[in-house]
């Protein structure tokens, strides 16, 4: 009975330790998933702004441009909201880029026509457009957390379980009653990094209300 008593407590100080080491790796994940997830929402808006100021710069050029540049910027909102949908993602990064060949063709060549200062703050603002979509690509599809950090994740979650069952079944199911709850909230937590860390495939979504908002205005102010 005392044997089986030093190795409960054994085991117990084994387990509490790895339940450290599991609580100290979820913090450190969550923290890294919000901070992505925040990002791209931050990112949602400078894009919606960049692509705004570039709209809004077209009318400083003379036309034809000045049109063309207001149907291609149309036309990419219009994209990048379906990119949003898992289905249409491939196909509108595909028409994105040329889009923004269009755009690189339709300024450079104002800009030789007409070189100016208006000329030139279009090139400016064509340039951000194309830099916050390659920003937002790297940043939705590949700025996740690595996989390193999933299996130290995986590998200490087993081993914290296992050792509590070690314990459970030396010292019966006294605490059985406390460690459901812990197990729980730790699952609760780690289904919440999950979701975080995809940013259009769960229920958290990236919200596009300053896309959607620009692309009204747009459509505004094409019918004036």
């Amino acid at each position: 009975m005392k044997t089986d008593e030093m190795e409960a407590k054994t085991i117990g100080q084994i387990s509490t330790g790895l339940l450290g080491m599991l609580a100290f790796v979820l913090a450190f994940t969550f923290s890294m998933a919000a901070s992505q997830y925040e990002k791209r929402k931050q990112m949602v808006l400078q894009e919606a702004n960049a692509v705004g100021t570039a709209y809004l710069r077209a009318d400083l050029i003379d036309e034809p441009f000045a049109n063309d540049i207001k149907q291609l910027l149309k036309e990419y909102v219009e994209t990048r909201l379906n990119a949003v949908n898992k289905e249409n993602t491939s196909k509108s990064l595909v028409r994105s880029i040329e889009i923004h060949r269009l755009l690189w063709t339709q300024v450079r060549t104002a800009a030789k026509t007409h070189p100016n200062t208006n000329t030139a703050l279009m090139v400016q603002s064509v340039n951000e457009v194309i830099d916050m979509h390659e920003k937002r690509v790297t940043a939705g599809l590949r700025d996740k957390i690595p996989a390193s950090i999933w299996l130290t994740l995986f590998g200490i979650s087993v081993m914290a379980m296992l050792t509590i069952g070690i314990e459970l079944g030396i010292s019966g199911s006294r605490r059985l009653i406390v460690i459901i709850p812990m197990m729980l909230a730790f699952a609760a937590l780690t289904t919440l990094i999950v979701e975080l860390n995809r940013p259009q495939e769960g229920i958290l979504k990236v919200g596009q209300e300053s896309m959607i908002s620009l692309q009204k205005s747009i459509e505004l102010n094409l019918n004036l």
